[in-house]
């Protein structure tokens, strides 16, 4: 066993669970809390579609580009510092949102906190590795429900809150709130957690990437079109439903966390009820056509939404784990399952960055939300094409 790899002992175990979710809860309110309030956005900052859907790409690319920041962190700081760090970047940078009167200053708050996001998701799994071993599914599940009711609540309570302060920019600083009650949570449990003596993980780097395997790049185009899926959701659910749907913010924010909600509760359910010995390509057919199913209702139909709410919910929340599980099935052994899950990681930030803009660009071409949805729709379904190619 490696340095500092050891068990969290039971007795500390309830602690050191409730910090590693309240951490994860903070990773994606700040990108989550935008949807419900594009409008307002758009219109006080006189932006189009294209320029605020930025909002949304600015944290994810970010994420991705200031990833190899966290293994600094932790080699200079420990992993429970390290992951202090990222959540102080969080706090300070959605607190400074209050000020954003500008675009510029938006779009600085917005790549700072996903920054801040970048290290602590990089980090927290480490964690996991490293105190919750034989533990892991369940505490994976703990860390991805965490992820998703953060963002399902930032969706839902951002247009209420913008209406209560009178404030778009003060709703979306008062999500620095929750940041800084994880920095408590997290600080509070460092003796449960006991990190001080673990060895800080080593730097992501695309050297050595599987970049000539076939299946690797079948996985990659999985992880890549989950990931674009995942964030025009986030981004631009909400206002299809006000544009095209009629419906109001807060009406719109609410359906958009009833989605999560249910995308958090199919994470855990769908794989659970697959079992672990069933051919992963019947489940992710499955979900992957009732996703596709999910985005052709909200083009075709946006004024009757719950359908489509429903199937995007369970459809993509099980495709959302079973996409993860597949460097584990594929890979020969750790170090190739690992070596998949990095090559995966890079190019899929790169098009979840990517895909909000495109939807910002047709809605600017074409006046409305349902082109883009149906496109989406599209790209689903072509994701049937490398899963049936798996082995």
């Amino acid at each position: 066993m490696a340095h500092g790899v050891r068990e969290v002992p039971k007795a500390a175990f309830g602690a050191a669970a409730v910090a590693l979710f309240v951490a994860a809860a903070n990773l994606r309110p700040a990108i989550a809390a935008v949807s419900p309030l594009v409008e307002r956005v758009q219109r006080d900052l006189e932006l189009s579609a294209t320029a605020v859907s930025l909002l949304t790409t600015v944290p994810t690319l970010a994420m991705g580009v200031c990833a190899p920041l966290a293994a600094v962190a932790a080699r200079r700081l420990g992993l429970q510092r390290g992951v202090l760090l990222g959540l102080a970047i969080i706090t300070v940078a959605t607190a400074a949102r209050a000020f954003g009167g500008a675009a510029w200053i938006q779009l600085s708050c917005a790549a700072v906190v996903g920054a801040g996001i970048a290290i602590a998701q990089t980090l927290l799994p480490a964690v996991v590795k490293a105190r919750f071993a034989d533990r892991a599914g369940v505490v994976t599940g703990l860390y991805t429900a965490g992820l998703g009711l953060g963002g399902a609540v930032a969706a839902g309570v951002s247009a209420p809150l913008a209406d209560a302060l009178g404030s778009w920019p003060g709703a979306l600083a008062s999500w620095a709130v929750l940041a800084a009650a994880g920095m408590v949570v997290w600080s509070a449990a460092r003796r449960s957690l006991a990190l001080d003596d673990v060895a800080a993980p080593a730097g992501p780097a695309t050297a050595g990437l599987p970049w000539r395997s076939a299946a690797a790049w079948r996985i990659t185009a999985l992880a890549a079109g989950n990931s674009a899926l995942y964030y025009c959701e986030l981004a631009w659910v909400a206002p299809l439903l006000q544009d095209d749907g009629g419906r109001g913010a807060t009406a719109a924010g609410a359906l958009l966390t009833v989605m999560i909600a249910i995308q958090v509760a199919a994470m855990l359910a769908v794989p659970a009820l697959l079992g672990e010995r069933a051919d992963p390509r019947a489940g992710l057919a499955l979900t992957t056509a009732l996703t596709a199913v999910g985005f052709a209702g909200l083009a075709a139909v946006p004024a009757v939404p719950w359908p489509w709410v429903l199937a995007l919910g369970v459809g993509h929340g099980g495709l959302f784990t079973l996409v993860l599980t597949l460097p584990v099935v594929v890979g020969r052994d750790p170090r190739e399952a690992g070596r998949i899950s990095a090559m995966a990681f890079f190019v899929g930030y790169a098009a979840a960055a990517l895909a909000p803009v495109l939807v910002g660009v047709l809605r600017d071409a074409t006046g409305g939300f349902r082109p883009a949805f149906g496109a989406l729709a599209a790209l689903t379904a072509l994701m049937l094409v490398p899963i049936t190619r798996l082995r």
